[in-house]
């Protein structure tokens, strides 16, 4: 997969949101590489606030970046009117709210036909909207033309939403909380469409979410998101069996099946207009509050020692001191350079 040139690309993306009253300006995604393979499924994984559903907006042209670029198909997004309708052809956006996605004026059908008279479709309308909801799982697609929001459950909702999405053929889907909103056991059948989309038509995509548990039943690759920043990424087999990042640590350990006690973090995330220096996770870290970032050797690079942006490969990386201390004593060991406790290669520090 590593080999597969990028369908979608992001090179040190930043986003910063001027102050308010005089205050430094908000730096909602501070410095991101990511790569989506054409048949790749990623999360991004991480607490509100981290700056997730911006870098999703930024991808679909929404959020201009402030530096940085995003690249699709070997060419930087042109954000003009025409290029961008062109881009949102071939990337969908899916919302997690599918009653606030759909206008409840408009029938199914037209919810459905709606980018295809955008884009100024020449085909055979009727038969695009019934494919569209066929392969969304909503069949016969026919007996639900004439159908409006508030008659379907939130499920068939949502896969009016995708189907939405599919009509235009694209590329690429960014789906942002596809299933936050959904009961549990229809979460588990619109996971599973996904998956077959990708594996009935290629289709790539970028699934937003907090849910670890998630990221496990859908995602090849996972990227977690702390404070505007990629922390771990990775496989997500080989991130959420063995997380080396104490704040993927962290989010795991609060799963139902996790072992051990939950790790409860002590205060809120960091304002993003005032981000600490060295860790940006430091703040909180239970590796450092407990001590064992201290007998590490690490814990001033930990408060005071800024560390690389993770590149947008496959690889597995993790931002951290402490992780990247126990590499370099597992390597000492014999384990080979550049492997430690969740067999990755760890961010050097600038």
């Amino acid at each position: 997969m590593t080999a597969t040139p990028p369908l979608l690309s992001v090179q040190d993306l930043h986003i910063t949101f001027p102050g308010r009253h005089g205050a430094p300006p908000a730096r909602a995604v501070d410095g991101v590489d990511l790569d989506i393979r054409p048949g790749e499924i990623v999360a991004l994984v991480g607490e509100s606030g981290c700056g997730k559903t911006t870098l999703a907006r930024s991808l679909m042209g929404l959020v201009p970046p402030t530096t940085g670029r995003v690249t699709f198909a070997g060419a930087p997004l042109d954000y003009s009117s025409r290029a961008l309708k062109a881009y949102r052809k071939r990337v969908q956006l899916v919302l997690q709210d599918p009653s606030g996605s759909l206008n409840p004026r408009h029938t199914v059908y037209d919810a459905v036909a709606e980018g295809l008279r955008i884009h100024g479709y020449d085909g055979d309308e009727r038969a695009a909207v019934a494919e569209a909801l066929s392969r969304a799982g909503l069949r016969p697609p026919e007996r639900f033309f004439l159908r409006y929001p508030h008659e379907l459950s939130g499920g068939q909702r949502q896969r009016v939403v995708i189907a939405g999405a599919l009509v235009l053929q694209p590329e690429l889907v960014v789906a942002d909380e596809p299933v936050a909103s959904l009961d549990a056991s229809v979460r588990g059948e619109i996971l599973a469409l996904l998956l077959r989309l990708r594996d009935e038509l290629g289709l790539s995509a970028l699934v937003v979410t907090h849910d670890l548990g998630l990221a496990w039943n859908i995602a090849d690759r996972v990227a977690v998101m702390y404070l505007g920043r990629i922390v771990e990424t990775g496989e997500v087999e080989q991130v959420l069996t063995a997380p080396r990042h104490p704040y993927t640590q962290a989010l795991l350990s609060v799963l139902p099946e996790a072992p051990g006690a939950p790790v409860v973090l002590t205060g809120e995330p960091p304002d993003p207009s005032r981000i600490p220096s060295g860790c940006r996770f430091h703040v909180r870290c239970q590796i450092l509050a407990d001590g064992e970032a201290a007998r590490a050797g690490v814990a001033d690079a930990c408060r005071n020692q800024d560390l690389n942006i993770l590149t947008g490969t496959g690889e597995t990386q993790v931002a951290c001191h402490w992780a990247r201390a126990r590499t370099e004593t597992t390597a000492a060991a014999g384990s080979g350079p550049g492997v430690g406790a969740g067999g990755g290669v760890t961010a050097e520090p600038q």
